[in-house]
């Protein structure tokens, strides 16, 4: 399940990997290639890098392409970015999260429905649902950083009653 600790280590392994910080991999393979709005701003840390397990500002119209980026298998600019198996396998439930219908992949919640999302802190988020052709993006500014019966089930509430709201129009 989701531990900040271990997605820092995911962004210094890919920073090693490549040879770049993460904003610069983001930009030069995502960012611009998919036709962000506007530059994001990434938070570093003590240690000078981007802190990988949280703090990218970013338009929110920008955040909506990004659930875009991924409804759309990985490919920005003409050019697939992501395996070809890996969103299947990433929002894909890997662990529980004992809330039923629910679970984690890798680096995303999922769905039994197929659906998926990116929560961040204090309320940000990105819903995919590649069944319905639905992406929200959503920006928060949340009192506490997480709040699961509180604030976080009001959003997934919400994203509920927008796939319920798509299934009546496309009924119609």
């Amino acid at each position: 399940m989701y531990k900040t600790g271990e997605t820092n280590l995911i962004g210094v392994l890919v920073s090693a990997a490549t040879g770049k910080r993460l904003s610069d991999y983001l930009s030069e393979k995502i960012w611009k290639p998919f036709g962000m709005e506007d530059d994001a701003v990434w938070m570093l840390g003590a240690t000078g890098h981007e802190i990988a397990g949280c703090c990218i500002s970013a338009r929110l119209r920008d955040f909506a392409r990004f659930g875009l980026f991924m409804m759309g298998g990985g490919v920005a600019g003409g050019q697939q970015v992501l395996p070809d198996d890996w969103i299947a396998q990433a929002t894909t439930k890997a662990y529980d999260v004992d809330i039923p219908g629910r679970g984690y992949g890798y680096q995303w919640w999922t769905n039994d429905d197929g659906s998926y999302s990116a929560q961040g802190i204090y309320g940000q988020g990105i819903f995919v649902d590649a069944a319905r052709r639905l992406v929200i993006a959503s920006n928060g500014n949340w009192p506490v950083a997480t709040d699961p019966d509180g604030l976080v089930a009001e959003r997934e509430a919400f994203y509920k009653r927008v796939q319920a709201a798509v299934d009546r129009e496309q009924a119609a």
